[in-house]
């Protein structure tokens, strides 16, 4: 791979750089034990309530990525080797390399979010995370990520209770410190709402979701949006792991819906669409599916022939990131040459540049004094919270107050044939834009 040059950034705070060398004393305490008053002096600087890390002579800068790396395909994977190729590609800051440590599996639940999140915080090194995967181990995480101070950015994860009602509400799951590059489901549930009604005709759907915090969340936007736009839509429930989804399917058929919306993962969803057609009043049902969907292990199924898919932007080629001057045609190319093979998941690019607005935002704050430098906690999250257009892969990202800074695009694309898994080869039927001057303060 050719050498990536970047544009250095100007140092931030020079007016409070110190002749002074940091020593282990002034390792301020962890967010959890100085509580929200608490601060320490640095000469004649003083650190804000959330306390820092200071990173000493020769000793790297640490993030962490959390990730679903034991289920729901390979989401996770795809997504950590992103932050990865990220991290090097951004190279030192300030004199410092990054360390990523090993990828933590956070899985796609609330117990493997706790479990990563308190490994995260157990290292009082470490500044900031990118993850999770899934929205269900973030409801867990977030807090824990908050609580200790740190920020938490992730490519994947779609839960409006995670950030906000975009009308400048708080979601329910909403902490300081969260950040995700992935767009808010409220925009997803709109644009599928729209597509099905205005395109498709569709006046009565039939929607399926297992109760998890994304799938239940999209599921309920979704029907809301769409019957604001005049529709009828019926809920449905399946746990986790269910594989016979007849007796549910005929549940809904008895209202006569003309379409079926699928806001599940791969394993449940697989199972909808393979046995759909054998329910009288539905075998003639438009299904329509979640982003979650978009896995090999759906589009290779016979059964998935016809249905159409949200998804997010999918074709990046053109696009650069501006903090290592890397398009999104490198990324793909660059992962095929490391990995030997194609990346699987939508979010590749979500991730890198999840990893870059990270680094970028501790690029601004760290203050070097001698060879070392110090890193407030509460800062950093301005810092994030103040990205402004920073030109990304997936697009031009600004964060609201409430954590988004998604582009609010969406795509929904014709799955036509079995053959085709490549997810950059679907044909694009619909584009989504949404208003860059909406409530949510875009």
């Amino acid at each position: 791979m050719s050498e990536i040059r970047r544009p250095r950034l100007p140092l931030l705070w020079l007016s409070l750089l110190l002749p002074l060398l940091l020593s282990a004393a002034c390792v301020p305490p962890a967010a959890s034990d100085a509580g929200a008053a608490q601060s320490f002096d640095l000469g004649q600087y003083v650190a804000g309530p959330l306390g820092a890390v200071v990173v000493g002579p020769d000793e790297d800068i640490h993030i962490r990525s959390m990730a679903v790396l034991t289920s729901i395909g390979d989401l996770g994977s795809s997504m950590q080797r992103a932050v990865a190729m990220a991290v090097a590609d951004y190279g030192p800051i300030k004199g410092h390399n990054v360390n990523l440590g090993a990828g933590l599996d956070s899985q796609c639940t609330p117990e493997g979010g706790a479990a990563a999140a308190n490994t995260v915080t157990g290292d009082r090194r470490v500044v900031g995370v990118i993850g999770t995967s899934c929205s269900a181990a973030a409801v867990a995480a977030s807090p824990i990520i908050s609580e200790a101070g740190l920020v938490m950015v992730s490519p994947s994860n779609t839960a409006p209770s995670l950030t906000s009602d975009l009308r400048g509400n708080a979601g329910s799951n909403h902490h300081p410190g969260y950040f995700r590059t992935s767009n808010n489901d409220l925009y997803e549930a709109e644009a599928v709402a729209e597509f099905a009604f205005d395109d498709l005709g569709l006046r009565s759907m039939a929607v399926i979701h297992d109760g998890d915090p994304y799938t239940s969340g999209l599921a309920g936007a979704f029907a809301a949006a769409f019957e604001e736009h005049g529709g009828s839509a019926a809920v449905a429930t399946v746990n986790k792991g269910d594989t016979e989804m007849v007796p549910v399917l005929t549940e809904l058929a008895a209202s006569g819906p003309d379409g079926l919306f699928l806001p599940l993962f791969p394993a449940e969803g697989a199972h909808v669409i393979q046995q759909v057609g054998q329910v009288a009043g539905l075998d003639r049902a438009t299904v329509i599916g979640g982003a979650a969907l978009l896995d090999f292990s759906v589009l290779n199924l016979p059964e998935s022939e016809g249905i159409y898919l949200s998804a997010p932007e999918l074709h990046f080629e053109h696009n650069v990131n501006e903090a290592t001057g890397m398009s999104g045609h490198d990324l793909h190319a660059a992962y095929e040459e490391i990995y030997n093979e194609s990346p699987t998941s939508v979010y590749l690019a979500h991730a890198y540049d999840a990893a870059t607005i990270l680094l970028h935002a501790i690029e601004e704050v760290a203050v070097v004094s001698g060879d070392s430098l110090y890193i407030d906690r509460a800062r950093l999250r301005a810092a994030l919270t103040a990205t402004h257009d920073f030109a990304g892969m997936i697009g031009a990202l600004t964060c609201d107050r409430f954590g988004d800074c998604g582009t609010g695009h969406l795509r929904i694309v014709h799955h036509t044939d079995a053959a085709i898994t490549d997810l950059e080869s679907l044909p694009i039927v619909y584009f989504h834009l949404h208003d860059e001057h909406d409530e949510s303060g875009h």
